[in-house]
């Protein structure tokens, strides 16, 4: 398999080239290029540079990590963007994810468990940190109202309810496969099953609908 090729854009010095060093460790991984500002990477996108993943700060001087997400969105549709910050704020998540973003994690993320991130990024999941998660699905219970439908109305197994509780809840693929003693493969399909039984497309689907629908 091939390194993820991962660009990072941070205004802290210490914190970007941390980050290029400890996530370089990993032989998944090669941070190929970092910005100091969203302007220089919209400017590297538009010249022809590319990346797989670009890891996002939110708090950029200039042009903001949301609005520039946005952009490279338009620029480069194909190119996934996490936002990394040390802010949980509902408001700011779901902006992150309007604006297009696929993932949205923590900056004291332990760098294994950011590396797990990124791969299930790229599997076409969407990381998001458990805290993040709690913070969304508590924001989302606020906004909805409770119509409540059974598990069995979707047909779930007991396993994939296992699965869909651990999603709603926030943990990863691997974390998911630690606390059932399975592989992380399998928990995919599960998700995969889920998601297709649920008809949903995306996390943040997929909350809504558990919270609307009261299926935990």
């Amino acid at each position: 398999m091939d390194s993820l090729r991962v660009f990072i854009v941070e205004d802290e010095k210490e914190v970007r080239e941390g980050l290029k060093y400890l996530l370089n460790l990993y032989s998944e991984i090669k941070v190929a290029r970092t910005f100091s500002c969203a302007e220089d990477l919209i400017a590297d996108l538009e010249s022809g540079r590319d990346a797989d993943i670009i890891l996002m700060d939110i708090g950029l001087p200039g042009i903001d990590g949301i609005s520039a997400t946005e952009k490279i969105r338009k620029i480069k549709p194909e190119i996934k963007v996490i936002m990394l910050t040390v802010f949980e704020e509902p408001e700011k998540i779901f902006k992150a994810i309007k604006a297009g973003a696929s993932g949205y994690v923590l900056k004291n993320t332990k760098p294994a468990q950011l590396v797990e991130q990124l791969k299930t990024l790229n599997r076409g999941g969407a990381p998001i940190s458990p805290e993040a998660a709690g913070k969304l699905f508590s924001e989302i219970q606020k906004e909805t109202t409770h119509a409540y439908t059974d598990n069995s109305s979707y047909n779930l197994t007991e396993r994939e309810i296992e699965v869909l509780k651990d999603i709603a809840e926030g943990y990863n693929y691997r974390e998911t496969a630690e606390r059932m003693n399975i592989s992380s493969a399998t928990v995919k399909k599960h998700i995969l099953h889920i998601y297709r039984k649920l008809n949903v497309s995306s996390r943040v689907e997929f909350m809504k609908k558990v919270i609307n629908e009261n299926l935990i």
